[in-house]
């Protein structure tokens, strides 16, 4: 049993050489536990319907400007099917907060892709309820990532975060209780986030029953309230991530695709040299991909190639088996050991 580490604020806030040395520290943490594999997945966005309203997603409820979608199970069943990247071993299916797209997309989906592919899959849908849960997990999926953002009660209220926190996070424990691989996450760098907001990510992240956590850095989204708030920069969520792979050596920490946003020329491959070990190649059709509006219209897509050359850049190799069979692997591990 691993005990966690609560990272001090000496070295959340590093730079220069300390920050160096603990980004060093975690990537060796990450080598020595998982090699240099990484594992590699796909991720489609299905449908930018949103019931809730937090004021950093430009897919919030109140955005009017924006051109809702939901994809078709054809098109995308299609595409993951029959034109995936070789390199892939995992695809994570991916919307707003719509209950619709759930049933009339992504259970067909995933019963379509259990049925026809050995991929192993992922959703990451919001909160839902305990029956919709299960259906989705006998459908076959077995990863199901849900977001605490902030892991401040009230600075969790203030940002309109989904219900209060500790709904979220019942829903999280529920998972977790029910044979689901959870993987969370938060916003570094959040506007009002001080040095106590930023610990409690860590202390909740550590109670919480989570087999991965990632970090995003805050970037001010074009339609959201928060458009005119000050970016996070890099530095920061890089620290985090360093800090949640010294506290936990054995979750999957994946490297975002806003720290190209974060930081365009050396973002990505900054994230691997914290210790993550998770990359996702963007899938979502390029005809509906700006209306996904996490942050900003132009994003920044990651490609296989994309992928695949910040790998190679920093000495570091597709893993051989997907996620959802390494969480097999490890769950049959752990009952012989019982």
């Amino acid at each position: 049993m691993i005990t966690p580490s609560i990272p001090s604020l000496r070295q959340l806030y590093s730079a220069g050489t300390q920050q160096r040395e603990f980004h060093e520290r975690a990537s060796t943490v990450a080598r020595h536990f998982f090699g240099h594999s990484v594992f590699i997945r796909g991720v489609v966005e299905v449908s930018n319907f949103c019931r809730q309203n937090c004021s950093y997603c430009g897919m919030r409820r109140e955005n009017r400007d924006l051109e809702r979608f939901r994809s078709q199970h054809d098109q995308i069943a299609e595409l993951l099917l029959h034109h995936r990247p070789a390199s892939m071993t995992d695809v994570n299916i991916q919307a707003g907060e719509d209950p619709i797209a759930v049933r009339e997309i992504v259970l067909p989906l995933i019963r379509t892709l259990k049925r026809e592919s050995s991929l192993g899959i992922s959703v990451c849908l919001g909160s839902l309820n305990a029956s919709v849960y299960q259906e989705l997990q006998r459908a076959g999926a077995s990863i199901y990532i849900l977001k605490f953002e902030t892991g401040d009660p009230s600075h969790f209220l203030k940002m309109q975060s989904p219900g209060s926190l500790s709904q979220r996070t019942e829903h999280i424990r529920m998972l977790g209780d029910s044979g689901w691989k959870v993987s969370s996450g938060f916003i570094a760098g959040l506007p009002g986030q001080g040095e106590r907001e930023l610990l409690a990510n860590f202390q909740l992240a550590a109670e919480l029953p989570l087999a991965g956590c990632s970090v995003s850095p805050f970037v001010p989204g074009e339609e959201t309230p928060l458009a005119h708030e000050t970016a996070s920069g890099i530095d920061l969520p890089l620290n985090c991530m360093a800090a949640l792979r010294i506290m936990r050596p054995d979750w999957i920490i994946p490297a975002v695709s806003a720290l190209n946003l974060a930081d365009p020329i050396q973002g990505y491959r900054r994230g691997l040299r914290t210790g993550a070990n998770l990359v996702t190649i963007n899938l979502t059709p390029s005809d509906v991909r700006e209306d996904y509006l996490l942050y900003k219209r132009e994003r920044f897509i990651m490609t296989e190639e994309r992928i695949l050359e910040a790998i190679d850049l920093e000495n570091l190799k597709p893993s051989k088996i997907g996620l959802a069979d390494y969480y097999r692997r490890q769950a049959t591990s752990e009952r012989a050991a019982a």
